[in-house]
């Protein structure tokens, strides 16, 4: 399973880089604020909406620690999909939330 950092994923969206981003949080988790322009996709209806997800789109998948979201990422990835997780989640988050 491929992971990067938060710093890493800050890094890159502060360069300009667009990014797509899933939270796997549950909607009452993400009303408390996510990654700006981040999807919410709780973590129980991943495997509904994966059809929604590009095979040929990188994605960042997010929660609050990195459990759930490594979850997600080994899931999509059984499904041919390019999905990296966000190590320490929305925990270690540094910066802007909206």
């Amino acid at each position: 399973m491929k992971e990067m950092t938060a710093k890493e994923v800050e890094t890159l969206l502060n360069e300009g880089k667009t990014l797509n981003i899933i939270d796997v949080r549950e909607v009452d988790e993400v009303a408390g604020g996510k990654i700006p322009g981040a999807v919410n996709i709780p973590l129980g209806l991943v495997e509904f909406r994966m059809h929604e997800l590009d095979k040929a789109t990188e994605y960042i998948m997010v929660c609050r620690s990195g459990a759930r979201s490594g979850r997600a990422t080994q899931f999509l990835e059984a499904y041919g999909l390019n999905v990296i997780n966000m190590a320490g989640g929305m925990l270690s988050w540094e910066s802007k939330i909206e």
